[in-house]
């Protein structure tokens, strides 16, 4: 069936089946004008994800087989008469509402971009859509999933297995389905701004031992492997999503809350539903590895050209991996602004196309299991504006260790990202009230206090190891005493407890000493913990400093940067970008 005719029934369009019920002042699905509807029963889910879903739903005369399912209608109290719903055209309410933000609050943000923004597009068939999500075990990996109260970490995985329809032409069909694109969408705690970090597949990291949970529900731990390529983080020896999942957090220190993954057929049918996505080429592109053939200007490419342009590689950039990230990241920009667009956004044939195609494209962890999951989340990515998604790569630099370049590894830069992104630092420049003004609070403090910091050799500290690696109380103990002038300073030994973080505790009368070591140290304000001191070997009152899991070493700042290092490869989604 023509794209024209999908979902029509007795001629009547899906989006003409949107109403506004004067009562509520909610748009509600109406497939019939005048006459309650009835439940319809559980729809059959596709075997195929390129597929359409078969509708159950009824109308005046028997119609066709559609892409777009049927929807439940209204439901009612039990033992209360039943009412026709309102008409198709209801009176509007006194006061307009904006269809836009009333569609938005549906469709929330973007998953992979689009696929959690659209599953919070669609419930009011949640039934059907949660009949469309495909979820696996999560084995204890994430935090448990997100929390509305807090920064989200989200891990993308687009894996090369050549499932689906129409995909097994393109080489490696026996792919067990590595993790070949992956992105840790960070979105910040107060919703202002968000940070893609892709991971290049070929980059060389250290995979812990992964329990896994089989097909079956047994149990199986899956043996690490050092000095591997970050895809193998996936499929290889039977690793799950879950194992990709544990293999960033041991990367990054960052553990995800929830884990998505999709195949070749989601970009298709993504790109299909929401009409097209419109990108940029600085230049003719003839790709025969990834079948992209495409000339220098702008167009707008859907299903198997959109699946060829994220794929190619060999005729953009350097020809690598690397390049191929820069043409994916600039692709999820531009859908990333369809997404937002007025045309998307108000029309709820889009969006039902969108709900499906979202909810059978994806898989998700055992801790995103259902389409209310998948809606809260989309409501929380939906705050974001797309000026503010920053799109950025794991710093690296070729592997030394090979002749031949085929696999990079950490850059030095590398930390500082993570640190920022731990840390829910923005990648770009978001103006915030509270922030400017506790900036201000900040240097109003540190003038007043300017001058009455104490000299290094007034600094009395007992250093402690509470989770830092062996010998670092000693190996700081020396620094400081050598390097700094802090000599009146002891090692005290392990802490009673391990921290996850280094904390300096001291008395009222010891600020301007805590002040010192702080800034000797490079300690953030949140590290220094008023309290009490402790007496030392002299007998003389003394703070504490307890060396935590953050600590990286004598001398090494643990202050969060503010500022992404210049060497750092960066975008926004609002910026048009062409591939070169």
């Amino acid at each position: 069936m023509d794209a024209q005719g999908r979902g029509r029934a007795d001629n009547i369009d899906p989006a003409d089946q949107w109403v506004l019920n004067p009562n509520t002042g909610e748009y509600e699905l109406r497939l019939s004008p005048s006459a309650p509807q009835s439940a319809v029963p559980k729809p059959r889910r596709s075997d195929s994800r390129a597929g359409g879903t078969e509708g159950a739903g009824r109308s005046r005369t028997k119609a066709p087989e559609r892409d777009t399912p049927a929807v439940p209608g209204p439901r009612r109290r039990r033992g209360a008469p039943e009412e026709p719903p309102p008409g198709r055209r209801g009176r509007r309410p006194a006061k307009k509402k904006s269809k836009t933000k009333k569609v938005l609050l549906w469709t929330g943000g973007t998953m992979a971009f689009v696929l959690v923004g659209t599953a919070g597009a669609a419930y009011l068939y949640l039934e059907h859509l949660n009949d469309n999500i495909t979820s696996v075990s999560d084995d204890g990996a994430s935090t448990g999933g997100f929390n509305k109260d807090k920064a989200i970490n989200i891990l993308l995985i687009g894996t090369d297995k050549r499932t689906g329809s129409g995909n097994e032409g393109y080489g490696d069909s026996g792919s067990v389905g590595h993790a070949d694109t992956t992105i840790l969408l960070h979105v910040s705690k107060d919703r202002t701004n968000a940070t893609a970090l892709s991971i290049p597949r070929d980059l060389i990291v250290d995979i812990p031992d992964c329990p896994t949970t089989q097909e079956d529900g047994s149990s199986e731990v899956i043996k690490g492997t050092e000095n591997a390529r970050f895809n193998t983080s996936l499929g290889q020896d039977g690793r799950t999503p879950s194992c990709t999942m544990r293999t960033v957090t041991e990367l990054t220190g960052i553990t995800p809350d929830n884990f998505m993954v999709a195949d070749f057929n989601a970009v298709k049918t993504l790109t299909t539903a929401v009409g097209g996505v419109e990108v940029c080429l600085a230049k003719d592109i003839d790709d025969p590895d990834s079948h992209l053939k495409l000339s220098k200007g702008t167009h707008v490419i859907e299903g198997e050209q959109a699946l060829a342009f994220v794929r190619t590689r060999h005729s953009v950039g350097f020809g690598g991996d690397l390049s191929r990230i820069q043409i994916q990241q600039q692709f999820l920009s531009a859908l990333m602004r369809k997404l937002k667009s007025n045309d998307t956004l108000t029309s709820p044939t889009k969006m039902i196309k969108l709900a499906e195609a979202g909810t059978k494209a994806l898989t998700v962890d055992s801790q995103l299991d259902s389409i209310d999951k998948l809606k809260d989340l989309g409501l929380e990515l939906g705050k974001l504006n797309v000026k503010n998604l920053t799109f950025t790569t794991v710093p690296v630099v070729d592997n030394p260790a090979e002749k031949v370049k085929a696999t990079v590894v950490l850059a030095a830069t590398a930390p500082t990202v993570f640190q920022m992104i731990k840390d829910d630092v923005s990648f770009t420049e978001v103006k915030q009230k509270a922030q400017a003004s506790k900036d201000a609070a900040a240097a109003a403090a540190a003038a007043r206090l300017k001058g009455t910091q104490s000299a290094a050799s007034e600094v009395r500290v007992r250093v402690m190891n509470g989770g830092a690696p062996a010998g670092s109380a000693q190996e700081t103990l020396s620094w400081l005493q050598n390097d700094e002038g802090v000599t009146k300073s002891e090692n005290a030994g392990n802490a009673p407890a391990n921290l996850s973080r280094t904390t300096l505790e001291y008395a009222p009368d010891q600020a301007a000493q805590a002040r010192k070591l702080a800034a000797i140290m490079g300690l953030p304000g949140t590290a220094l913990k008023p309290g009490e001191s402790v007496t030392n070997a002299q007998g003389l009152p003394t703070m504490t400093l307890t060396l935590g899991k953050d600590f990286k070493g004598a001398g090494v700042s643990l202050t969060t940067p503010t500022k992404v290092p210049d060497t750092v490869q960066k975008s926004t989604a609002d910026k048009v970008e062409c591939a070169k």
